[in-house]
């Protein structure tokens, strides 16, 4: 005969006390998923080696974006200058790591910035409604028929001498309507789940069900929006600066580097164009399939979950 248990303790039963926390199991699974997506994980792996280039580039070189060697101009890759040098001199390894080090900051902070109002708008418009719906809903519907790089040429000259960061707030300002539209749908409908109006029925203060109960639930639109939020912005800064209305000297992104090169593209000096625009389409290549990664890891009714 087995001997009774005394009242109050725990029985063993060789299973765990407690399981792990429901985000925990969450987000282990949607790893599991990622890592199954070759394509994704040799975008992030890719995304890593690029962030290490960029930062750890300058070290392989005594060169920097602003040094001139009057030697050697219009040469070609060597031993002391990687990807050759331009017509003044300059050394295109420096300057395109140089670039990809602002690209990559810009690319990152607005990415931060956009997907972040987008969810606290699009969240705030659908949980309060009323007048907070109602001004939400027409500054995103202003803003979404404003062109947006039409707007942005258009306040860059304003803005000229200030610190390229100034380009952050300027391009999210014109990213973030859509995504939030889509966070608005999303929010109406979970707002009235059982939990959400058991929460409010409770006493608890809006902004913590915003917070603990409805951002988890939409989280995965926004991890990917975030994603490709980065490709996004890179792209449109580099656009601006190889238009003249970004960064300017003696400041250098991917974009004035690509179009300072732009004009040998198709001479004997092709390497100063595609070298730089090389490093920006494997950027963009990585930070869209880890994104395609993402959202099939989040959303295993996904096409490429379904496949795999």
């Amino acid at each position: 005969m087995t001997a009774p248990t005394p009242a109050g303790t725990a029985v063993e039963t060789g299973r765990p006390e407690s399981a792990a926390p429901e985000r925990s199991g969450r987000a282990a699974l949607v790893w599991r998923r990622f890592r199954r997506n070759k394509t994704a994980m040799v975008g992030l792996v890719g995304l890593v080696l690029l962030f290490a280039f960029a930062f750890l580039g300058p070290l392989l070189t005594h060169w920097s974006a602003t040094d001139i060697d009057l030697v050697n101009t219009q040469s070609g890759p060597t031993g002391d200058h990687f990807f050759g040098t331009d017509d003044v001199g300059h050394d295109m390894f420096a300057q395109t790591v140089n670039g990809m080090q602002k690209s990559l900051i810009i690319g990152l902070l607005v990415a931060l910035l956009s997907t972040g109002s987008a969810g606290l708008l699009g969240t705030a418009a659908a949980y309060f409604g009323g007048w907070w719906e109602k001004v939400i809903v027409w500054l995103t519907d202003l803003f979404l028929v404003v062109p947006s790089l039409l707007m942005l040429i258009i306040l860059s000259p304003y803005f000229q001498g200030a610190n390229w960061l100034v380009l952050v707030p300027m391009i999210a300002l014109f990213s973030w309507m859509i995504t939030s539209r889509v966070v608005r749908g999303m929010t109406l409908t979970i707002r009235e789940r059982e939990f959400v109006r058991a929460a409010r029925y409770m006493g608890v203060p809006a902004w913590t069900i915003i917070r603990r109960h409805i951002v988890p639930n939409i989280s995965s639109i926004l991890i990917v929006d975030f994603t490709l939020n980065v490709g996004a912005a890179i792209v449109t800064e580099s656009f601006l600066s190889f238009l003249g209305f970004g960064i300017r000297s003696p400041n250098v992104s991917l974009g004035t580097v690509i179009n300072d090169g732009a004009q040998f593209a198709s001479t004997d000096q092709w390497y100063l164009f595609v070298f730089p625009a090389s490093v920006l389409v494997l950027i963009i290549l990585c930070v869209n399939f880890i994104g395609d990664g993402l959202r099939d890891a989040l959303d295993p009714n996904s096409t490429g979950a379904s496949a795999r």
